[in-house]
């Protein structure tokens, strides 16, 4: 192989490896951004059922339904 031709391979390479290092990076900041979001929207749903437990239980304890459940309970 000739100077050149080595060194336009090499240059196509290098090309090349910049556009899957672009596409990469690409993926993980929009993983990235997902994860963020879910952990958002994990964090809303747990307080969310927090609260619903929470009115249950104060419910049930108002209605007198816990007190009446059977010892096996």
């Amino acid at each position: 192989m000739s100077t050149d031709t080595t060194l336009v391979d090499l240059q196509t390479r290098f090309a090349f490896q910049e556009d899957s290092l672009q596409a990469l990076n690409e993926v993980v900041t929009r993983q990235q951004q997902q994860i963020e979001t879910l952990t958002r929207e994990l964090g809303l749903h747990r307080e969310k059922l927090a609260e619903l437990l929470e009115a249950q239980s104060e419910s049930m304890v108002q209605s007198g339904v816990a007190e009446d459940r059977p010892p096996h309970y």
